[in-house]
């Protein structure tokens, strides 16, 4: 066995952020278990974190009087709804594959150990570094963002004049004057003609803060008020060996954020899977396949898929991954990890069952 070290490493895997590392188990081989080491491979399955944003549109009172006494051009006129699929964050897992449970067996003996994850997938043979597990960051579920025409600002913004006015037209009409005017009083305020200003900064920037809002909750009135919040929902696929072609997989409602693929109510969430690559089996020099080495060490050599999201005819997010189930099952030796002068490591790639790392093991003789 040559002495280098290759990497089969995940492209998914550069630059995401790390959340931790794996909780994990050691397990060795040993009298107790016949020196063999059983584990399962892992499938790729596909989650899905859907961000949806949702919009609510309200008319003002002062609606139809906007573009007359404000000159605004776009303000709300009926109430409406919306959603827009603004994120689509696909990530790649691995899950226990229960057609793929192996026994590794090692001369009696030996010392060799593995560590499972909490799926009791493998992540190491003969090695403690445990490989970091990488999540990117997900988007927190919101809430509806404040009206300006909601708490004490807004109460503070009527007048008596437009209170007692029975007349819809000379409320807007008194309600523009109101902005006008606490526009004048900032922009003294801010210039130093004020006739009594506040008397530090910190009361001055609560006094501003206070004719901003009022002024915001007048404005509201002709605008209307748009409010947004932020729905975040999780779709976990698991796809076979073959290609996807457009599955619906969620839904987005403007009323109800996001929806089971099967609730017609809202619109459509696809996913897509073409495979880019499906590995074979290795050869020998013959060309032949080579045969699994008996009591042998198995690994996945996974193939790659193109992975794409879509929703309202554009594509929301796509990666190229490697997944398990697009390739082949592979072992080896188990002499490799009980070599008195050279044994070596074995890191897995957890979502796979491929090889990440496989080199000699620290301390050993090889050089």
């Amino acid at each position: 066995m040559k002495k280098n070290v290759f990497l089969l490493c995940a492209a998914l895997l550069a630059g995401a952020p790390v959340v931790s590392a794996q909780a994990s188990q050691k397990i060795t081989a040993g009298k107790a278990n016949e020196y063999g080491l059983a584990y399962a491979l892992p499938l790729t399955a596909i989650d899905v974190y859907l961000v949806a944003e949702l919009t609510e549109k309200t008319p003002g009172e002062f609606y139809n009087y906007a573009r007359r006494y404000l000159g605004l051009a776009k303000a709300v006129t009926k109430p409406r709804l919306s959603a827009e699929l603004k994120q689509a964050i696909i990530v790649p897992k691995g899950m226990p594959d229960a057609n793929q449970r192996w026994l590794a067996q090692f001369r009696p003996g030996s010392s060799v150990f593995i560590t499972l994850n909490e799926e009791g997938l493998p992540l190491t043979i003969n090695s403690d570094e445990i490989p970091d597990e990488y999540m990117p960051e997900i988007p927190p579920t919101t809430e509806f963002s404040a009206s300006p025409l909601d708490g004490p600002a807004a109460e503070q913004a009527i007048t008596a004049d437009m209170a007692r006015s029975a007349s819809l037209t000379k409320k807007a009409e008194l309600a523009a004057q109101r902005i006008f005017e606490l526009r004048e009083t900032r922009s003294d305020l801010l210039s130093g003609q004020a006739d009594n200003p506040p008397a530090d900064g910190k009361a001055m920037q609560l006094v501003l803060d206070n004719l901003a809002a009022q002024e915001a909750a007048l404005t509201a009135m002709f605008s209307g008020v748009e409010r947004k919040r932020t729905v975040v929902d999780k779709v976990t696929l698991v796809p076979d060996s073959g290609e996807i072609d457009g599955r619906v997989i969620a839904r987005i409602s403007a009323v109800d954020g996001i929806l089971d693929a099967e609730d017609l109510a809202g619109k459509p969430v696809t996913l897509s899977l073409k495979i880019s690559e499906a590995p074979s089996l290795p050869v020998n020099e013959k060309g032949q396949p080579k045969t699994f080495p008996r009591g042998g060490v198995p690994y996945r050599i996974p193939g790659t898929a193109l992975v794409t999201v879509d929703y309202d005819g554009r594509t929301i997010s796509a990666i190229e991954t490697p997944m398990a189930q697009l390739g082949v099952v592979f072992g080896l030796p188990p002499t490799l990890f009980t070599d008195k002068n050279e044994p070596y490591k074995l890191i897995y790639d957890p979502n796979t069952g491929g090889i990440l790392e496989l080199s000699p093991k620290e301390g050993s003789a090889a050089k």
